[in-house]
């Protein structure tokens, strides 16, 4: 008889226990990294240059059609060339610059990552350690820096202090001062 409720014991916890349920484990978030932390994870220098390299050589793709779409405007203007040639190739590169733009929006909103950074394994933080968001790169870490370097004179020196400002001890360029932003290894 003892056998007999501990087999129906057992067939009571295989019936308890659905297969297909969602897991039960208790899982910490992943919470934003301590100060220290974020400094022993800082980017190196030459992992946000090259990340900056690949961005820039990523954007090639939709300027050079624009480019050679404008050349070809000045043939198009001396009547040497028919223009439907030239508006395909500008609509191209128009075509490649919002689909770039695109992904790499949704990149910065989801990992802190544009195309170069998550091919370095490197991201963009805020100081923190919490996520940057789609607007805050938008409008404190990229306009404020473009439209100053708009101005004549002080955009000059503005695109020659942002970049050599990571040679500082904190490794931070200028946009990042702006935005309240690091960059760290993933």
């Amino acid at each position: 008889m003892g056998e007999g409720r501990e087999d129906s014991d057992k067939g009571r916890e295989a019936m308890e226990t659905n297969p297909y349920a969602a897991p039960t484990a208790v899982v910490d978030d992943v919470a934003a990294w301590d100060a220290h932390d974020l400094e022993n994870r800082k980017a190196e220098r030459g992992r946000r240059l090259g990340a900056a390299l690949l961005d820039g050589l990523i954007n090639l793709v939709w300027v050079l059609p624009v480019v050679w779409g404008a050349t070809m405007a000045v043939d198009v203007k001396q009547g040497l060339k028919p223009a439907a040639p030239m508006v395909g190739v500008i609509l191209l590169g128009l075509a490649l610059l919002i689909g770039i733009f695109i992904v790499n929006c949704m990149m910065i909103h989801r990992s802190g990552q544009t195309i170069g950074k998550r091919a370095l394994d490197i991201a963009i933080v805020r100081t923190d350690g919490s996520r940057i968001g789609l607007a805050r790169y938008i409008f404190l870490r990229v306009v404020p820096v473009v439209l100053i370097s708009l101005i004549p004179v002080v955009g000059r020196l503005i695109n020659l202090v942002d970049p050599l400002l990571i040679f500082g001890k904190e490794r931070r360029c200028l946009h990042d001062l702006i935005a309240d932003t690091i960059v760290v290894n993933v």
